[in-house]
């Protein structure tokens, strides 16, 4: 429209975009999309030990029933492994913080390769149960180191994405692992057992030879901050809600799911050894499923949404388990069950990551984490196995109840806790940053519109179409009168042209 100010034509700001450095609220071109080295490395290593995990999960509680025991001692197989992550998680994380990640990532994964082999060898129920208990300090340490690595190397803006890869590449060997575990336990329940020490001892090497160098803290760095306390994290609710969905999330993922359900397609769907490895395989399959788009999800939506979502469906299909009567509902409910916690992993660890932050440590913060579902994986499968031999097999029931009724109290405490995604996100920042220039603009020209019409010729007016356009007398007539309104403000005999400059320059453009 003629006369109309040309606000944004002559602005000197670019929109900023996310991958520019340059630009206010951009970030480091590939940050937003690249995950760092040595993030990518533990992954690989992930991927490794669940396909070892896999192969003995299926197959242990019926390892630990073939030495004349019930469903209870059964269970406490599965939990004292949890228990001693549990009991040996502070010490970890004051291990990690003196001596760095990598040796601890490396002699944990060393300790439990050992203590998983001479499982294989183990000739009586006690033996088993305390080469398991061995298993679960080796398990703490490598396990610590892993999380302290990722949430300090982790960019803030993808924490969900990446804590969903590692996720992902877990639940990838766990796919795997189940199947091929049911299979190799045709040769023997002992065999499973050596395959994955030696999956760990690749895990170790590979470790080994790609993380030289690497610490998990800079040591100089951390005496500049204090170290996060577990006081601290705690007067947060973002942290105590996911202590919350940890403890609920290892009762039903890691203690219920090993220890009973196998045990259930076997003793009620009568379905045999092969059925109780699938069902963890597709266990594995709904949860790799939502990882897809859990840890993407995490970083937009945020972190509350996906972890509410993720344990009450869970906690649903827990439920739903006990009412099972054939092998197709058992399984697809499983699918089901898997999917809810893969909606809740990647966002619940990103929680715990934003409380932390990346320039602090937070070893004993993060051990107190793994600690709470270490808990809910020691408790549930004793209590479940408990209700189970005091009121027969079909109390299978009232266990995934009970299982159920906890990941809803813990979506409960989520529902009251705060949001923990970072605000000053880069599409946050984006957005704030391209309304402030906006705005800064706007009020330039509003500015530059009321200046008044005498000032002098090096003024804002002349810039206008005041007197300093008014000065262009050479007969050019392109002078800055007739480029801002030219002709269309001549014909205005009424007076306008006069209120915009009545100069020499402006008598030679109405000739």
């Amino acid at each position: 429209m003629a006369g109309f100010p040309r606000v944004l034509k002559r602005s000197p700001f670019r929109i900023p975009r996310p991958g520019r450095r340059d630009e206010p609220g951009g970030v480091p071109a590939g940050d937003r999309q690249r995950i760092p080295r040595e993030i990518r490395v533990l992954i690989a290593a992930a991927f490794v030990i669940a396909i070892g995990f896999g192969l003995v999960a299926p197959i242990l509680p019926q390892f630990a029933q073939s030495f004349d025991v019930g469903v209870t001692a059964s269970a406490v197989i599965v939990s004292a492994f949890a228990f001693t992550r549990l009991v040996f998680a502070p010490a970890g994380g004051r291990l990690v913080e003196r001596l760095g990640e990598r040796p601890v990532y490396i002699v944990g994964l060393l300790i439990v390769a050992l203590s998983t082999a001479a499982c294989a060898f183990a000739a009586d129920y006690w033996q088993l149960l305390v080469f398991r208990a061995l298993g679960g300090i080796g398990s703490t340490m490598f396990t610590v180191s892993a999380m302290g690595l990722i949430v300090r190397l982790a960019p803030p803006a993808i924490r969900g994405r990446v804590s969903g890869a590692y996720a992902t590449a877990f639940l990838l060997g766990s796919i795997g692992g189940p199947l091929v575990g049911g299979l190799l336990a045709r040769f023997g329940l002992r065999v499973p057992f050596l395959v994955y020490a030696a999956a760990l001892l690749v895990a170790s090497a590979v470790v080994f030879f790609q993380l030289k160098d690497t610490s998990l803290a800079d040591r100089a760095a951390a005496r500049d901050k204090p170290a996060l306390t577990v006081r601290e994290a705690v007067a947060d609710s973002g942290y105590r809600a996911a202590l919350a969905s940890s403890f609920a999330n290892g009762w039903s993922s890691f203690g219920v799911r090993m220890a009973l359900v196998p045990l259930f397609a076997d003793a009620v769907l009568g379905a045999g050894t092969e059925i109780a490895g699938i069902s963890l395989a597709f266990f594995a399959a709904g949860t790799a499923l939502a990882l897809t788009v859990s840890g993407g999800l995490a970083d937009s939506l945020g972190r509350r949404p996906l972890v509410i979502t993720g344990l009450l469906v869970n906690g649903a299909a827990m439920i739903a388990l006990g009412f099972s009567g054939n092998v197709v509902v058992f399984l697809a409910l499983c699918v089901v069950a898997g999917i809810g916690t893969g909606l809740l992993n990647p966002a619940q660890q990103a929680a715990v990551a934003d409380v932390v932050g990346s320039d602090r440590s937070g070893g004993r913060v993060l051990a107190t984490f793994q600690m709470s579902s270490d808990f809910g994986a020691i408790l549930g499968p004793i209590l479940a196995g408990l209700i189970i031999d005091r009121l027969s097999f079909g109390s299978f029931t009232l266990a995934f109840t009970v299982t159920g009724v906890l990941t809803a109290l813990a979506a409960g405490v989520w529902a009251l806790s705060r949001e923990t995604l970072p605000r000053e996100s880069p599409r946050t920042e984006l957005t704030t940053e391209l309304q402030t220039e906006l705005q800064t603009e706007l009020t330039t020209e509003l500015k530059t519109e009321r200046t008044s019409p005498g000032d002098d010729g090096g003024g804002t007016a002349g810039r206008r179409g005041g007197p300093a356009a008014d000065s262009n007398d050479d007969g050019d007539g392109d002078g800055t009168a007739k480029r801002r309104g030219g002709p269309a403000a001549d014909s205005n005999d009424d007076g306008t042209p006069e209120r915009r400059g009545s100069g020499p320059g402006t008598e030679e453009q109405r000739s």
